[in-house]
């Protein structure tokens, strides 16, 4: 998880984040596999999408069994395999 980036959403409270505004969130439910630094991964969600002004893709993530709540990281699909949301 990347500890220093806080929600765009939620006002930009990270310096450099830009403001967003509700409407510009495509809500999903998409299952994730994240995998950590340390080797380790766990099953996760994202719960919504977004893209800043330069183009780079943002998701709103909740790691499950983390007891963090959701926040929105940038996307990085070497880091978070998405997997099937319905029948294989």
């Amino acid at each position: 998880m990347v500890e220093s980036l806080r929600s765009p959403v939620r006002g930009g409270e990270h310096v450099g984040d830009p403001a967003v505004v509700e409407a510009d969130v495509d809500r999903v439910y998409q299952p994730v596999e994240v995998h950590f630094a340390d080797g380790s991964w766990a099953v996760g969600r994202i719960s919504g999408w977004w893209q800043d002004g330069d183009g780079a893709r943002w998701c709103l993530l909740r790691v499950a069994r983390s007891g963090r709540p959701a926040r929105w990281e940038p996307f990085d699909p070497a880091r978070m395999v998405l997997l099937p949301t319905g029948g294989l």
